[in-house]
């Protein structure tokens, strides 16, 4: 295609950052790797999906030829509700299956789609803004520019334990947020947000009226304590969930991102909002991939036994690295943030010298009005591989930044 005018395209395209995966191909370019090589750069989980998917999807293989219904099956959704009763402890009359929960294919399009939900457009005055943590997951940014938002990255740095400081969000700020996406346990840096935490940013949401989408995508891989969720906080406060969403996904709770296949449940005005807008533009579950997934999520035991997979990883990580480069048990998730410096040197040297494909941080985060990116001195290691491909990496990467 050429010489087609620049005009015919939205224009809110150029404003993306470069994604994070074709700049570190860019960044590798040309240089050979010095064994043989390993990639612990991406967050895709390697364990063995649970064979209940297979065994789910043979028995409801006649369903292949339905369409799927965009709400989910009322099994899915009661499966859904079932697993937030356990995890959270929530009343048994707090979630409708019906009314607070939506299946969607995988929480990438849902993260997206609820900025086009829930974002004004066409206003008067200035444009809404759309708060993130920064690092953050690529699709918060892109969710905000092309909704024609003004994105507030929010530094999430050591001092305040990779959480936005709440303290620093001017109250103007506040008034003018129409979205503000928060991951706990977050990506990449593993932390949780606390009980107070999460009390404090829901009363923000509802007292200044914009959504809080909480990305909770890792909430059951933990390494002591299972992490708090915002659901949590609203049953104790009497259940009310006005302006909260929670996002959760299979895709790492049973290493199974190959379904995509997740939910968003929570205020149910913005659910019923937020599924008339997939009816027009979204994938829907196919009906096996819900059996499958109704299975998954009534099931707890494949997922204790996946944590601990991680868990073992994390031991072996902290035997080969101590107290070296900022080095820390990260409290939920699957990956480690190291303090190397100089994350784009780190990692080229770390390929040049033993083949491992580890991915800078500021490639996950933006640099901020005062040029500063709180991702520049840190690399993001995926610990996504069998224990003993782990400890080979991890061994790697610490010859290389020794």
């Amino acid at each position: 295609m050429t010489g087609i005018p620049n005009a015919m395209f939205n224009q809110r395209l150029d404003q993306l950052p470069a994604y994070p995966f074709p700049r570190l191909a860019a960044l590798l370019e040309g240089i050979e790797p010095g064994k043989t090589p390993l990639v612990m750069s991406i967050g895709e989980p390697q364990h063995e999906p649970p064979a209940m998917i297979t065994e789910a999807m043979v028995k409801y293989s006649s369903l292949w030829h339905k369409y799927p219904p965009g709400n989910g099956t009322p099994e899915l959704r009661s499966a859904i509700k079932g697993w937030l009763d356990r995890r959270y402890s929530l009343p048994a009359d707090m979630i409708d299956r019906d009314a607070h929960i939506l299946p969607v294919a995988g929480t990438r399009e849902a993260l997206y789609l609820i900025a086009t939900c829930v974002i004004p457009q066409d206003q008067p005055g200035p444009k809404p803004k759309v708060l993130l943590p920064n690092p953050f997951y690529q699709v918060y940014c892109g969710a905000a520019v092309l909704n024609d938002a003004e994105m507030v990255p929010l530094a999430a740095d050591p001092e305040t334990d990779f959480l936005p400081d709440l303290d620093q969000i001017d109250i103007e700020t506040l008034k003018a947020c129409s979205l503000f996406f928060l991951c706990s346990p977050a990506n990449p840096q593993g932390s949780v947000a606390s009980r107070d935490y999460l009390e404090r940013i829901i009363a923000m949401a509802q007292e200044h009226d914009f959504v809080l989408a909480m990305d909770e995508c890792y909430a059951d891989i933990y390494d002591r304590e299972a992490p708090v969720g915002a659901l949590e906080i609203c049953a104790a406060q009497g259940g009310r969930m006005d302006n909260v969403v929670v996002f959760h996904s299979l895709s790492k709770r049973s290493s199974a991102p190959g379904l995509r296949s997740g939910f968003v449940a929570g205020d149910p005005v913005i659910i019923k909002r937020f599924n008339a807008l997939r009816s027009y533009c979204s994938a829907t579950v196919p009906m096996p991939i819900m059996a499958a997934s109704a299975a998954l999520w009534a099931d707890d035991a494949h997922a204790s036994q996946n944590r601990d997979l991680y868990r073992a990883k994390i031991d072996v990580a902290q035997e080969i690295f101590g107290n070296r480069f900022g080095f820390y048990r990260p409290p939920g998730g699957f990956f480690l943030w190291l303090d190397v410096g100089d994350d784009e040197a780190a990692t080229r040297k770390i390929w040049a010298e033993e083949g491992v494909k580890v991915i800078p941080g500021s490639y996950l985060s933006i640099t901020d009005a005062d040029g500063n990116n709180p991702g520049k001195r840190f690399i993001r290691i995926a610990l996504v591989h069998d224990l003993e491909t782990t400890r080979e990496g991890l061994r790697r990467i610490a010859d290389a930044l020794s």
